[in-house]
């Protein structure tokens, strides 16, 4: 598939002073696909009794009139739009049901292909391998923010007004093998999709829109940074900026000589592929302190599209067990990240889900930051519109009560919505973070340079 073919019009992104539509994916039909993992069936059951539990009423427009949440179901990708990242040959493979056991298929094929350990074949893999890869959006007026926190499984990127193929977030999968529980780039081809529309201007020319793709997950995201990485086809050139912010160590998982801290100086160095790694302990006043860097990228890039990889298995309680982040709303946690991509950054976004392998964490947070991007007080100082605001919902309150649902006890002890820091040491020093904030100093001036 041709990236740049289906060129489509998309509206300006400038989302001041107009009723924002967010649009939540959601499938009972992924759900129900088979999985050898009990984790994988546990997580599954937990997270979508969470979202009618908490949010019943919000799937309408709200009585202010400013935010509109639509539920929206994944569509079947088809060979074609796989295609567009992955070999043919490992997708004939992958969506052959005669390749469903092991028995069936030599171990040759199953190492070639990456199909063990944590990969592994399953029935129904045909299916899970197509559903969380496409979704299309029939919203007349398109979207503002996409959720879907499906494992990080789908995404949809035509929800902003692209009749094409949208994918999912799977931010391990390469080319021709499945990695790190991910069996299909779909973020990547997601990606690919928004690349393909163009920005009306007035006075009726138009110009390519610039995505940033900003991955806040435990684990680097190897696959899409290389994907769009200057020396691996320049998929993106400047159109696409990536920036991983994770955890790296010798030994840590995936290894990538692309996941050290980005430096200028650097013979393989691009200014659009960047890595912000973090030691162990990180937590809100770490990310406190890097958030500047990761604003002067963006304010400098000027995205038309932000896609985020909400990843939470850097929350404390992940079985990880490496970072010290909070979800709670101080400066510098996970929500408070979010309420400034939604609320303050004001573009058009995609909100994935990703790694967490504590569930009933995973599904707090997402809830969490779901009422985050639904409900925005933060953000109505930006908004031209007479209301009386004293009736508006807020996020959902940390101390929300689980709703009883099938997977109720595996809340205990707190039974609540908040996932608290721990008392891990932070091991990200002083001088580390100064380093961070220089050469993240110098790579806004070579992006400013780059783009102008």
């Amino acid at each position: 598939m041709d990236p740049q073919a289906d060129v489509v019009m998309a509206e300006s992104t400038d989302l001041v002073g107009k009723i924002r539509v967010v649009t939540y994916i959601v499938s009972n039909e992924l759900a129900k696909v088979p999985r050898l993992s009990s984790f994988t069936r546990t997580f599954e059951v937990m997270l979508y009794s969470h979202s009618p539990g908490f949010f019943p009423a919000s799937i309408k427009q709200s009585q202010d009139g400013l935010a509109t949440i639509r539920p929206m179901g994944p569509v079947r990708a088809t060979l074609k739009d796989l295609s567009a990242y992955h070999t043919d040959d490992y997708l004939q493979f992958i969506l052959d049901s005669k390749n469903v056991s092991k028995r069936n298929i030599s171990a040759e094929h199953i190492t070639e292909f990456g199909l063990e350990e944590d990969c592994p074949i399953f029935v129904g893999l045909p299916d899970y391998a197509q559903l969380v890869a496409a979704a299309k959006s029939l919203i007349e007026g398109g979207a503002d923010i996409a959720i879907c926190w499906d494992g990080g499984r789908y995404i949809v990127a035509n929800i902003f007004e692209m009749p094409s193929m949208t994918s999912a977030l799977r931010h391990h999968s390469q080319k021709a093998q499945a990695s790190g529980y991910c069996y299909v780039a779909d973020c990547v081809l997601s990606i690919l999709t928004l690349r393909r529309s163009h920005i009306a201007l007035p006075g009726g020319s138009t110009r390519r829109p610039r995505i940033m793709y900003l991955d806040l997950d435990l684990h680097f995201s190897d696959a899409v940074s290389q994907s769009f990485y200057r020396s691996s086809g320049r998929l993106g050139g400047s159109q696409v900026l990536t920036l991983s912010v994770h955890h790296a160590a010798p030994g840590f998982f995936p290894p990538s000589t692309l996941s050290s801290l980005s430096d200028p100086l650097d013979p393989s160095f691009d200014p659009f592929t960047l890595s912000l790694p973090l030691s162990q302990g990180a937590c809100s006043s770490t990310f406190s302190k890097i958030w500047p860097s990761i604003e002067g990228v963006k304010d400098t890039f000027q995205p038309d599209y932000v896609v985020v990889q909400c990843g939470v298995d850097g929350l404390v309680g992940d079985p990880c067990a490496v970072w010290n982040w909070s979800l709670g709303d101080r400066e510098g946690s996970l929500g408070w990240c979010i309420d400034r991509i939604c609320n303050h950054w004001r573009l058009k976004t995609l909100l994935l889900g990703g790694g967490g392998y504590n569930s009933p964490n995973a599904a707090r947070a997402w809830a969490y930051l779901t009422s985050i991007a639904v409900c925005y007080p933060s953000a109505l100082e930006y908004f031209d519109i007479e209301s009386d605001y004293s009736q508006l919902e807020r996020p959902l309150p940390l101390e929300t009560d689980i709703p009883d649902h099938p997977a109720f006890p595996l809340y205990a002890p707190s039974f609540t919505l908040d996932v608290p820091a721990g008392y891990v040491q932070d091991r990200n020093s002083d001088a580390y973070l100064s380093e961070v904030e220089d050469k993240f100093r110098a790579i806004i001036e070579i992006i400013k340079s780059r783009i102008e």
